[in-house]
């Protein structure tokens, strides 16, 4: 999905100024002020096929998901791999959800529990089911990149 421009560029000024400035409003900015303050990475480094899953690009859909493990991420330190499955009429469907656990911080994630995935323009976001609270958001790895600090030379 490609977006102009301006759009994309207005997205992520609002994403930027939403991970300094506290999140005083219920909108977009403040899902993106706890989420972002909290982690964001891009979609292939955090989204995987688990080992019960079929394959293919429909892995993640919006909706709620049980937790089924709850592990270190292998290979990467500091990392926490949830895997999920769906727990709707797809109950099938699971995937691997690799979390910094920066983002975990303030709440620890249990097997049993369940996370609601709500598919944004950008990517993917995370919250707990209960509270609806965001906690990761795994972004589009176009705009992940355009995220990334750049050195400028004046």
């Amino acid at each position: 999905m490609t977006f102009p421009f301006f759009s994309r560029s207005l997205f992520m000024g609002l994403f930027a100024a939403a991970c300094v400035a506290p999140a005083h409003a219920e909108s977009f900015a403040s899902s993106a002020s706890s989420a972002g303050s909290a982690s964001s990475a891009s979609i292939s480094d955090s989204i995987s096929d688990s080992s019960t899953s079929s394959s293919g690009e429909d892995k993640v859909a919006a909706g709620d998901y049980r937790v089924i493990n709850v592990a270190q991420a292998p290979t990467k330190p500091d990392t926490t791999r949830l895997t999920l499955r769906a727990a709707g009429a797809d109950q099938g469907k699971s995937f691997d959800l690799d979390v910094p656990n920066r983002a975990l911080a303030q709440r620890q994630v249990s097997a049993g529990e369940v996370i609601r995935v709500n598919e944004r323009v950008y990517g993917y976001e995370f919250a707990y089911a209960d509270t609806q609270r965001p906690f990761f958001l795994a972004l589009q790895d176009d705009w992940y990149n355009d995220l990334a600090s750049r050195k400028v030379t004046i």
